[in-house]
């Protein structure tokens, strides 16, 4: 698929912190074709690149000692062409600046929000590395969603704060989606509200998507390389998905789109 043009509050990237990346690079290696090249980080170490077909897909870091004991965590990253700006909005529309922008070496800058029903997010300009390259397809990311308690505030946050449009659909069963758009037409990922079905323990969270070619296929070898399947493969109206976690618990989704 061609690369994408990327705007200012698009999901352009996701990274995932590991307590153990060598088990990592192995799991995602095996699962999705991953070929990984680690890159000098500075005072971080080194920082992993993961590809298909010499294109870039998605990142992996060890853990900081402030995330000592955790499962491993995936993180969505939106596009900015100012960083600071953004960060510099946050605070006064309810949410908090949990990682100051920061200088990335050369790849670009950086700046961790929570809106303020709790879920983190990472924003991203630019410098040498503007992100994945390509999306959609086997191995690739292909949506980015939050779960929240507190659906509507999180809207009027996102609007203020990045300009996104939203969308309400019916999906089915009584159940409601919140689209996320870019420029009123552009889709740019989903809102679900988090309801009693919930374990309490979740906390609010963007979930990356990856798309792959059999959904089922994908959630069986997860559990073949180590990993968990959460929700077994289900179909909904756009396709077949599965919740599933690699052996250190990073959890993400895994999408099949119906034909069309």
């Amino acid at each position: 698929m061609p690369e994408i043009q990327k705007r200012d509050g698009m999901f352009t990237w996701t990274d995932l912190a590991s307590p153990d990346p060598t088990m990592a690079k192995a799991f995602y290696g095996a699962l999705f074709d991953w070929e990984a090249e680690d890159v000098p980080a500075g005072d971080q170490g080194v920082y992993t690149l993961f590809s298909k077909g010499g294109k870039t897909v998605a990142g992996l870091g060890g853990q900081p000692e402030s995330m000592q004991g955790m499962p491993a965590v995936w993180t969505s990253y939106v596009s900015s062409s100012n960083v600071d700006e953004v960060a510099a909005k946050v605070e006064g529309l309810g949410g908090t600046v949990t990682v100051a922008p920061m200088d990335v070496m050369d790849a670009g800058r950086m700046a961790m929000i929570q809106d303020p029903t709790g879920a983190t997010l990472g924003v991203w300009q630019a410098g040498n590395h503007a992100g994945a390259d390509i999306f959609n397809e086997h191995g690739a990311m292909s949506w980015n969603e939050l779960a929240t308690r507190d659906v509507s505030t999180a809207k009027a946050f996102f609007k203020r704060l990045l300009g996104w449009a939203v969308q309400i659909g019916d999906i089915g069963g009584g159940s409601m989606y919140t689209g996320i758009f870019l420029d009123g037409d552009h889709p740019n990922g989903g809102m679900i509200q988090m309801d009693e079905k919930w374990p309490q323990e979740i906390p609010p969270h963007w979930m990356t998507y990856f798309m792959v070619d059999d959904v089922d296929a994908a959630a069986a070898k997860v559990e073949e390389l180590g990993g968990t399947v959460k929700v077994l493969p289900r179909d909904i109206p756009v396709g077949r998905f599965s919740v599933v976690s690699d052996p250190q618990g990073g959890t993400f989704t895994i999408i099949t789109m119906a034909a069309t």
